[in-house]
């Protein structure tokens, strides 16, 4: 703690001493004319590396400053229909049932409920020099002492230990907590050399501090370190950035890996990911299961991974003054990691629907809790051919336009078979009777005295729907305790049977040899 307390000190005294530097690089010169007011403060951090005349601290400060610009902190609020903001605690609620019932009571007397962004503090505006320099001070002293660190090349450092958050997430001072909390690690350690093992052992701590609990999927801003060593519990994107502020404070190149939607159920995911020497990727997820020791439960069609830097080659880097995208697509901080988790292939598709007029981009979409929602983008050719590269196999797809803000149909939906060829869903002119005993994959076991098995509440009404450019009802009917039957409907489409009054978690299927296959 005294050495800290010193490193302070240091800071201030260097900060009042620095002179002014009026000569930077283009890209310098830009953050601090982005920065507005908050200039001088990044000028103080510039002059303190500056005087230390250390090369490899101050490229670390440009890489900081360089993309301050793409990091901020978003705090969301619910609001109703009429846009009056709606006070809301999910720990108010003894679990995420009684948290639902409470949403669910709120809509009937408020309409419509959304989670809105309600204040954005972008980092280039209010970073602090103080911040930077503490930030970057540690993580150097970190790399340089760690006994595990010393194989990790300054590109891994840079973008994996360096960085100072983890998403969107309030600017809190993370890294001197962590430091002192893990200073005698290497002597608990059979390989003080083992990235992997030092990993494991900080992480099996942080599962004493922190935790998972689903109330917190209705507390859609990131957490700080502050606010969740007080709760003790975030949903996995906290999770994620509490494992990463404990790792990258001692020299371990962390970062997250996520699916902004599954391919095969409702919600996204998100988990950690550490890098070893080398640059190979070890997935785990923080505060729950170790590196190695870790396994997605469901299907993805795309996996990305979060950097600092920017990306060049994402889509924000394509479009058009103007143009709009899907709006996580049009981010610029992260990399495709898809083939490090599934089987991919490449799907090429002729669009044979009409373009839309200065429509440039076309997006494969996966259905996901009662909406088709865009997983990758592919441009459009002259000749109307579009391909989107690396995805995941085995999964049901709709290609899709972006136009005002909203996504439209851009051609028939598909199932990317494990071969990877691809399935047409076009609806036949026949007719078919379906036998219905869920509304989503279930395990079905051997049923006993010619009963047959179902997964649907009795006496609760359902109602199928089938896949034609838009969601066409086929009618309702109520359980009796026995499948539903539906006779005469369209054959070899994509259905969706949904309970009435649910919250659309229910799966889609195709109906083959008189089963329901789920997608």
């Amino acid at each position: 703690m005294k050495k800290i307390i010193n490193f302070f000190s240091m800071c201030i005294l260097l900060i009042l001493l620095s002179c002014t530097v009026t000569h930077y690089s283009d890209s310098i010169s830009q953050t601090l004319q982005d920065a507005g007011k908050n200039k001088k403060e990044i000028k103080k951090a510039l002059s303190y590396f500056q005087a230390k005349e250390d090369s490899l601290q101050l490229d670390a400060l440009n890489f900081i400053l360089e993309n301050l610009k793409n990091h901020c902190y978003v705090k969301f609020a619910l609001y109703d229909s009429n846009k009056v903001e709606i006070p809301f605690n999910v720990l108010d609620y003894k679990n995420y049932d009684e948290m639902i019932l409470a949403l669910d009571s709120l809509e009937e007397k408020k309409g419509e409920l959304n989670w809105k962004r309600k204040k954005k503090l972008e980092d280039i505006k209010t970073i602090t020099a103080e911040f930077i320099i503490e930030n970057i001070e540690l993580a150097f002293t970190a790399w340089q002492q760690k006994s595990w660190a010393k194989n990790f090349s300054y590109d891994e450092f840079r973008e994996y230990i360096l960085p100072y958050r983890g998403s969107s997430e309030p600017l809190e001072s993370w890294r001197s907590f962590f430091l002192e909390r893990y200073e005698t690690l290497s002597e608990e350690m059979i390989d003080p050399t083992d990235p992997i093992e030092a990993a494991r052992l900080i992480n099996e701590d942080v599962k004493n501090l922190f935790g998972f609990d689903a109330r917190f999927y209705c507390h859609p801003t990131d957490q700080g370190l502050s606010e969740m060593l007080k709760n003790e519990l975030g949903r996995c994107e906290d999770m994620t950035n509490f494992t990463i502020y404990a790792l990258r404070a001692n020299a371990l190149p962390i970062t997250s890996d996520y699916t902004p939607h599954w391919a095969d159920t409702g919600n996204n995911h998100a988990w950690n990911t550490i890098i070893i020497p080398g640059g190979k990727a070890v997935p785990f997820m923080g505060a729950e299961a170790n590196p190695d020791d870790y396994n997605l439960h469901h299907k993805l069609a795309k996996a990305y991974r979060k950097t600092f830097s920017e990306q060049k080659e994402n889509l924000a880097f394509k479009l058009n003054e103007g143009e709009k995208a899907p709006p996580w697509l049009a981010g610029k901080n992260y990399l495709d990691v898809t083939s490090i988790y599934t089987k991919v292939s490449d799907v090429f598709l002729r669009l044979d629907y009409e373009i839309p007029d200065s429509i440039r981009f076309a997006y494969l979409c996966v259905f996901n809790a009662g909406e088709w929602r865009a997983i990758h983008w592919g441009k459009i050719d002259s000749l109307n051919n579009v391909t989107f590269d690396k995805m995941g196999i085995d999964i049901a797809y709709l290609p899709m336009f972006y136009k005002n803000k909203e996504l439209i149909p851009a051609g028939a939906a598909f199932i990317l078979e494990k071969d990877g060829t691809l399935r047409e869903i076009d609806i036949s002119e026949t007719t078919q009777n379906l036998k219905l005993i869920s509304v989503t994959r279930k395990i079905i076991k051997q049923a006993t005295e010619n009963k047959e098995i179902i997964f649907l509440d009795k006496d609760a009404e359902y109602e199928l729907f089938y896949w034609n450019d838009e969601w066409i009802s086929l009618g309702e009917k109520t359980c009796e305790g026995k499948p539903l039957l539906f006779e005469e409907v369209p054959s070899n489409c994509l259905y969706w049977l949904v309970k009435k009054d649910s919250r659309k978690e229910e799966r889609i299927f195709t109906y083959e040899n008189g089963n329901q296959v789920w997608w």
